[in-house]
């Protein structure tokens, strides 16, 4: 690893040491597989994007219960990931022993058709300032900007459902990233309406502080900025970034000067599985987080066979409030990558939702789902109603592009197969709200 990333430990703590599809033979002998089965996996990590650590190996993934692991599902190739003429195509290649050039091609053109960029990433959510479009920033709704750092376009490791698989393909044409500062604080004072800045990924806590300094002490500047997030599965994959890495302590002490500086510093923790919540160094990093005024607020999706179940659910966000964190999103898996293979159906996910949410006390219910992040906004599942003689979704949405539409309840036609905004039909045979349609 270079210098400019995952800092050497303190004498004692950890070193971090990362794993990749070039290692995945290796690691898959800790298994019974079939020289086929291992195959189709090795063909699904050459078109979507493997990468996991020492950590999640030897602490998190219970390798008696793998395959169905929670934690091993959640970060190695499973072959239904891709559909099977397009497996079928990428094994036979590898087995015959393709040239490189012929492999790379055929991995393209299948990410091509899985819709890489959904929701308008590359188009509409792209801000532009002085004629020029800053590709490395997503402005989608008035309040908040997303910031992508291009040193922070990787991760501890990789989540199999990830809908930003995209970023870590190494296909420069789907990757969003800048290095450009002065451009993202230039823009950031053009705009008064944004009090709230998004510095996501990729993870930005793969960065050396030093480098995500120089992205949020800027922010620090402009007045109208009072709130910074940061997205991170890091407590998740690699806790000891805030514990014994070398520069953990100065990464707390930036996250102080945030603080003292008068902004709500929130740190947008993806947790997917109580599994992730159980090493004590998780416990430890999360309370040295919040001594520092930081809030942890935690998000992640309804994965079908890694935390599909309403005790998972409740389990998370008991054990999330018990540790002084914020029970934030239950996200629905997005129209991108292996959907076809992780995604629930909106029915059963909102009575998994439900079913979790009816277990846990009043301080969990914080949470808000499950939600589609879709291109008119986050669409909430409310729940399943019979109005009119018609059984409908009801739903609303939380956060729009027009923000007209927040808040404005809304029904569709219940779909026991749905499991997208784009599935869904208007009830009652007329149209969504003004200005709302999926797409």
């Amino acid at each position: 690893m270079s210098s400019a990333h995952h800092p050497a430990p303190e004498d004692g703590g950890p070193r971090f040491r990362a794993f990749t599809p070039r290692d995945l033979d290796g690691l898959l002998r800790r298994m019974s597989l079939t020289p086929a089965e291992s195959l189709a996996l090795r063909a699904v990590a050459t078109v979507l994007p493997f990468r996991t650590n020492t950590y999640v190996i030897d602490e998190l993934i219970d390798w008696t219960a793998v395959p169905d692991d929670p934690i091993y599902r959640l970060t190695f190739p499973q072959a239904g990931m891709l559909p099977a003429p397009e497996l079928r195509r990428m094994a036979n290649l590898l087995g015959a022993q393709a040239p490189r050039a012929e492999i790379l091609r055929a991995a393209h053109e299948i990410r091509m058709r899985l819709n890489p960029h959904p929701s308008g990433q590359l188009d509409a959510n792209v801000p532009v300032h002085e004629g020029r479009r800053l590709t490395g920033l997503q402005h989608k709704y008035p309040e908040t900007v997303l910031i992508f750092p291009r040193q922070g376009q990787t991760c501890h490791a990789y989540c199999t459902y990830c809908f930003r698989w995209p970023q870590f393909v190494g296909e420069a044409d789907l990757r969003i990233a800048t290095d450009d500062i002065a451009a993202t604080t230039a823009y950031l004072r053009a705009r008064p309406e944004v009090s709230s800045a998004l510095i996501t990924g990729g993870d930005p806590l793969v960065m050396s502080t030093d480098v995500l300094r120089r992205y949020v002490e800027p922010l620090l500047e402009i007045d109208t900025i009072r709130s910074i997030r940061i997205g991170t599965k890091s407590l998740a994959f690699w806790p000891y970034r805030f514990t014994s890495d070398r520069d953990a302590d100065d990464l707390l002490r930036l996250f102080e000067r945030v603080v003292a500086g008068g902004r709500h510093l929130a740190l947008m923790a993806h947790f997917t599985h109580p599994q992730e919540l159980r090493p004590p160094v998780v416990r430890e990093a999360m309370r040295r987080v919040r001594d520092t005024g930081a809030v942890i607020r935690c998000q992640g999706p309804l994965v079908a066979g890694i935390n599909d179940s309403a005790e998972a659910w409740a389990e998370l966000w008991d054990v999330t409030t018990t540790l002084g964190a914020v029970p934030y999103y239950q996200f629905v898996e997005r129209d991108t990558g292996p959907q076809g293979y992780f995604g629930v159906p909106l029915a059963r996910g909102h009575q998994i939702f439900r079913d979790a949410y009816a277990r846990v006390s009043g301080l969990a219910r914080t949470v808000r789902g499950p939600v589609m992040s879709a291109m008119p906004g986050k669409v909430c599942v409310d729940g399943v109603a019979e109005v009119a003689g018609e059984r409908v979704f009801v739903l609303h949405l939380i956060q729009a592009r027009d923000p007209e539409l927040v808040d404005r309840p809304f029904f569709a036609a219940y779909d026991e197969s749905a499991t997208w905004f784009t599935d869904l039909k208007p009830a009652f045979g007329t149209g969504f709200l003004p200005g709302l349609e999926p797409g």
